[in-house]
């Protein structure tokens, strides 16, 4: 996995780094480091009935005491017995919302002596962005994004601008949701890599705490502010086997291993059919995926044709106008739309970028509205 042009692979970096403790009351404190280093934090918090991304300033925010249920089609905050801060799944919104905007004014005019006059461009944040509850699915997205919007031909300066000078706090993963699959994908549920902090939380013996592993330079100046103490043997044995554990939940896994070829040969299966009468062509696994990408541009103008502005909006191969050229679309039937996303995802995907677009996450999953199973429909095709 790519690590952001901050990171350093030297002795601070990775397993072995060493790690610390930080009291679970003093990750406040974590928050107004981040605060007085003048970044913006983005982490988790309780809105509408589920756990999502927001702008925070306070560890009050976070969803302490709350874990989720998830099943296809299904999706349930719940209250746990005890006070952790992480202990649910990933929700709707991944780290691509702020890295690759759903909606973004690239740039606006006016009409002024017979000609438009270009007002403004896209600029950069005002302040960079600290990423708080990172997944090791997530990670990978992260990086399986930076391949494709900055270190292919084409380089999305968008994108660079606001991934350069983000700061990433990972959180170990102790506990799966029944649509995860990241271990299966290899993508999970331990981040390695990829992070200038990370942390892995453990409730329980009296004490909660989180484990403290430095992955840059960057985190080591963070951590410096923080008090943090070493770690015992006994606490990282207990979060080793926290983290294990939650691999061992899994109850959902894609076999990949000849997957690509499988795809390439059953273009015309029959259960692209079977498939294709319960999608709904929705586009909600796309909007909710890490790694998808697609974007279209709408121009808009005013009613006097005084102003104009161009947006970026995310787009998805499941809308009917996507793959529209001179003289309609190419891929006009949602069949042939949800085996382009599948067959992009775990075959040409590959070919394009060199790793599968799919990290395990399973939010396709969640919050597909027709309970559409992504490993169920792989496993069909391989078993048919």
């Amino acid at each position: 996995m790519a690590a952001s042009p901050e990171m350093e692979s030297d002795n601070l970096c990775g397993p072995g780094a060493q790690p610390g403790i930080l009291a679970a009351s003093k990750l406040d404190s974590l928050i107004a480091a981040l605060l007085c280093h003048g970044y913006q934090v983005i982490g988790p918090m309780v809105r509408d009935g589920a756990i999502v991304l927001d702008t925070i300033t306070s560890a009050d925010q976070i969803p302490r005491g709350w874990t989720d249920e998830q099943q296809p089609a299904h999706y349930r905050l719940t209250r746990r017995s005890d006070e952790a801060f992480f202990a649910y799944g990933v929700g709707p919104h991944s780290w691509k919302r702020y890295l690759h905007p759903p909606d973004l004014q690239l740039c606006s005019a006016e009409r002024q002596n017979g000609a438009f006059r270009i007002l403004n461009s896209h600029a950069g944040p005002k302040s960079p962005l600290a990423f708080l509850g990172v997944r090791a699915c997530d990670l990978t997205a992260i990086a399986i994004q930076d391949r494709i919007l900055l270190e292919d031909k084409y380089r999305d300066p968008i994108y660079g601008a606001r991934r350069q000078g983000a700061f990433i706090v990972a959180v170990q993963c102790t506990r799966s949701v029944s649509t995860c699959f990241c271990a299966s994908m290899g993508t999970g549920p331990a981040a390695h890599s990829g992070f200038d902090l990370c942390l892995t939380e453990i409730v329980g013996s009296g004490q909660h705490r989180f484990i403290v592993q430095i992955g840059s330079r960057r985190g080591a100046e963070i951590a410096s502010e923080l008090e943090i103490t070493p770690a015992s043997e006994t606490d990282v044995r207990i979060a080793t086997a926290a983290i294990e554990n939650a691999a061992h939940q899994q109850v959902r896994k894609i076999e990949a291993d000849g997957l690509r070829e499988l795809l390439y040969r059953n273009f015309e299966h029959p259960h692209w059919e079977k498939v294709a009468a319960r999608c709904l062509s929705c586009a909600n696994c796309t909007l909710v995926c890490p790694t998808c990408f697609c974007t279209t541009v709408e121009d808009t103008s005013d009613v006097a044709g005084k102003h104009a502005e161009r947006w970026r909006r995310w787009d998805s191969c499941f809308t009917l106008n996507f793959s529209y050229i001179h003289g309609g679309s190419i891929r006009a039937s949602g069949k042939a739309r949800y085996r382009q996303w599948l067959t992009h995802k775990f075959a040409s995907w590959i070919d394009q970028f060199g790793t599968p677009g799919c990290v395990g996450c399973g939010r396709c999953i969640t919050w597909c509205p027709a309970g559409i199973d992504i490993t169920e429909e792989i496993r069909a095709l391989q078993e048919g």
